[in-house]
């Protein structure tokens, strides 16, 4: 498990999967922080990115200047991983059906063909997280 505490209004956190290509990064640079699912394999920057997530806006927190710890916590194969915000889930990305989750579910677009990412929703489910969880503590 990669972590960090941090104030929000500026973090960085990346953390590479066991199995590459992918890395999640979860950045806040001032207004908002958001968690990326990325693919180093991809030459620039920009296309690295497959999917972004909104995690929070900074001026909805509650007690905003208060430290807080994130953590990505990766599963076995290295396929799935999910952004823990002090102890609780906030997004999960699954590298392998190429779709992601979070508590905002936003962004969401229109999907367009030749896309190879869930896009057009980030609706939240337990469910996955459970069976996450069970199967990282089991």
């Amino acid at each position: 498990m990669d972590s960090l505490t941090f104030t929000p209004g500026r973090a960085f956190l990346s953390s590479n999967s066991p199995t590459p290509p992918w890395t999640a990064v979860f950045e806040d640079e001032g207004p908002a922080g958001y968690f990326y699912a990325c693919d180093r394999s991809q030459e620039t920057q920009e296309h690295s990115i497959m999917d972004a997530m909104l995690i929070y806006n900074v001026s909805s927190l509650p007690e905003p200047e208060k430290p807080r710890l994130a953590s990505v916590e990766w599963s076995r194969d290295g396929m799935q991983c999910v952004l823990y915000l002090d102890g609780t889930a906030q997004a999960f990305i699954d590298f392998a059906a190429h779709i992601s989750f979070c508590r905002s579910d936003f962004p969401n677009y229109i999907q367009e063909q030749g896309d190879t990412w869930r896009k057009s929703t980030h609706a939240w489910d337990d469910a996955v997280i459970q069976q996450f969880e069970a199967a990282i503590y089991a």
